[in-house]
């Protein structure tokens, strides 16, 4: 090989001194070669170290590999594992047939078969593989058997597992051959119990190599798999590294669906006709039809429009748009098959409604079916590095249908709490995408936790997070809104006050803490018109309605007023009696200390009495209202009077500063004389 020279080396092209022996390398990082198409990438201050070059390094390396001594083979192996990532290095090591020679090992078997060396040709076989110098349909029938070997014994080395799951994958996803025959050496079955262990990185690999079988798979003779359930149960808590992967394989499990989907129903096919004729018999009992066709006619079609169906007289007609097609009607039947009671639930619970209330199941799912088909994307793609998937779909084999029907019973739920109408049909259905969307990015574990969510999505829990999320946005934060915000907040607190002070006059009855085997007793304290008295008097019984003042033999003057206390510094709270009442008693009730030293112990009857009276008071004594009614009460107001006053500046921006004032005109005659 003398005068045989690598021109792709740096020291090669500069004609330096021994060049065809020595090569530069980063001494950092990754230690790859520099080329003369690489050198332009080095960067001030870079490390590099004077090596042999990758053609001499390469023919020392096979030398090693082929020795006789294992030792020497094992290091040597170890170091080829590190050069094969350079391409520089992997070209050269190729041209000398070093992939053969590693190829040539693998299939030797037994003879070969040493856990840690194994592994180090593995992993530079398939890093050598990853340069694309060589087509993967060069692979042998026998190479194939080998890796498909290490994969399906049960008890074997994890770095070989792990390399010989990666070779299938890239083998699957290379080439259409190798795929038939990795498909027939290696089962999605056999795949499944790697998922079992508890190395993330196998299942990883694991799953990759399901998803690659099933991209390649011709769609004719694809399958659910009835394991995928175990995903779920199986897998580490901490998805980071395997996300991708499951993303992948929801994807590809929802695009099953998709030739349904697309499928319309032959109004003449009577097969197809019979699954809605089950429909309406198990909804309405239907086994004993009536004698003749006209009378017969006539009642199905008051059935099937009692089913919701847009066209009662051949229903059919509903699932000739695409999508959703026969999937749609595919869940109706899984609903009323499976969970018969829900169906029937829903169906007459609807027929039972005024006419103008009744939400239509047939129309509902037709519309629920493409929606959900809409929001899980059914027949796109996986989008490279995408991880968003649903653990929940991992944990029933029937997982789509069991979603469509937790989500039909949402929407009647949500029919209902709107109290809509048909006009209504499509402010329901968006509104019930909203709610499914927002359950879907909390990542629910189960399907039953799946509907714990949407129970917690009602409709106006929607409302108010709508409300919320707009005084949150950019238009909200402007300075001209904050600064309206900070105009209008005084009014609004003035008005709350107001409105206190008016329930304190209307006053309120209290009961009186003793010995509960007594006879319980009230009293009642209200606040005289002029705001200057507190009227209270012990009663007989609760009152209904207001006491006059009359009645209410004590006053305090607001004057003699020194605080108001609460919670654990009430005096009664500290009594040894009081410390034997629940928190619920500690959490309502105040004290108002009041000249010469007295004190006037309150209970209140409920929490909404409780921040009434303690507001009322501080409002007397001048003091800030600090309840979380207070609170509440001035989001609400303060967003209906901003919503009022911006009215009409709706889709209008508004600037984040006021207009410059004009420049002054050049004379101020503005008059003009008409005579």
């Amino acid at each position: 090989m003398k005068g045989s020279r690598c021109e792709c080396c740096v020291c090669c092209r500069w004609s330096l001194s021994g060049s065809e022996q020595f090569a530069l390398r980063y001494a950092d990082g990754p230690q790859l070669y520099i080329t003369e198409q690489s050198r332009g990438e080095i960067k001030n201050g870079t490390i590099l170290r004077l090596a042999i070059s990758p053609m001499r390094a390469a023919r020392q390396l096979l030398e090693r590999i082929q020795s006789h001594g294992i030792d020497a083979r094992l290091e040597a192996l170890k170091e080829l594992a590190k050069l094969s990532a350079d391409p520089t290095f992997a070209a050269e090591f190729i041209n000398m047939e070093g992939l053969a020679t590693l190829a040539r090992l693998v299939e030797s078997g037994t003879q070969y078969d040493f856990g840690e060396m194994l592994a180090f040709t593995l992993t530079a076989f398939l890093e050598l593989m990853d340069h694309g110098i060589v087509s993967w349909d060069l692979i042998s029938v026998s190479f194939i058997k080998q890796i498909s070997g290490y994969v399906n014994q049960p008890m074997v080395d994890v770095s070989i597992l792990q390399r010989s799951l990666a070779i299938l994958e890239s083998m699957v996803l290379n080439s259409h051959s190798l795929y038939q025959r990795v498909a027939q050496e290696t089962t999605v079955a056999q795949l499944i119990a790697h998922l079992q262990v508890s190395n993330q990185e196998i299942q990883t690999y694991a799953i990759a190599l399901i998803n690659a079988l099933f991209l390649k798979t011709p769609e004719d003779r694809r399958q659910v798999n009835t394991h995928t359930n175990q995903l779920q149960s199986h897998h580490d808590t901490n998805l980071t590294e395997m996300a991708h992967q499951l993303y992948v394989l929801q994807v590809l499990t929802f695009n099953l669906l998709e030739e349904r989907m697309m499928t319309k129903m032959d109004p003449n096919d009577q097969t197809q006709r019979d699954i809605i004729f089950e429909l309406r018999r198990i909804a309405f009992d239907g086994d004993n039809d009536p004698s003749g066709t006209e009378k017969r006619k006539a009642i199905y079609t008051k059935d099937y429009k009692m089913l919701g169906f847009t066209n009662p007289v051949n229903p059919a007609m509903d699932f000739t748009q695409t999508p959703p097609g026969m999937l749609a009607l595919d869940n109706m039947l899984y609903l009323a098959k499976v969970h018969q009671d829900t169906y029937i639930r829903i169906v007459l619970e609807n027929c039972s409604r005024e006419d103008k209330h009744e939400c239509p199941f047939g129309r509902s799912a037709i519309e629920l079916t493409r929606m959900l088909c809409d929001i899980l994307q059914v027949g796109e793609l996986p989008n490279e590095g995408c991880n968003d998937f649903h653990p929940m779909f991992f944990t029933h084999e029937r997982a789509w249908e069991e979603f469509f029907c937790v989500c039909i019973q949402l929407l009647n739920k949500t029919w209902k709490e709107m109290r809509a109408t048909a006009e209504d049909f499509n402010k329901v259905m968006t509104v019930v995408r909203e709610q499914i969307t927002r359950a879907l990015a909390m990542k629910p574990p189960s399907l039953e936790q799946l509907r714990v969510k949407l129970r917690s999505l009602s409709y106006s829990e929607i409302l108010r997070l709508r409300q919320s999320e707009r005084m949150s946005q950019d238009d909200f934060q402007s300075p001209p809104i904050i600064e309206l915000r900070e105009r209008i907040q005084p009014e609004i607190l003035e008005l709350i006050k107001q409105q206190r002070l008016n329930r304190l006059c209307e006053g309120s009855c209290f009961r009186k803490l003793g010995n509960r085997r007594r006879q319980e007793k009230f009293w009642f304290c209200r606040l005289s018109l002029n705001h200057k008295v507190l009227h209270y008097g012990d009663l007989d019984e609760s009152p209904q309605g207001e006491v006059p003042f009359e009645l209410l033999t004590d006053k305090i003057p607001v004057s003699d007023i020194k605080a108001v206390l609460t919670g654990k510094d009430c005096p009664h709270m500290k009594e040894k009696s009081a410390l034997k009442q629940n928190k619920e008693v500690l959490e309502l009730a105040f004290s108002v200390l009041y000249d010469p030293d007295e004190v006037l112990n309150f209970v209140a009857p409920n929490k909404y009495e409780y921040c009434i009276w303690t507001d009322g008071l501080s409002a007397l004594l001048g003091k800030e209202l600090g309840s979380d009614l207070t609170r509440s009460d001035l989001d609400t107001l303060m967003s209906m009077e901003m919503k009022l006053r911006l009215l009409d500046l709706e889709n209008i921006t508004i600037p984040e500063a006021p207009p410059p004032v004009p420049k002054e005109p050049s004379t101020y005659n503005f008059t003009y004389n008409y005579g």
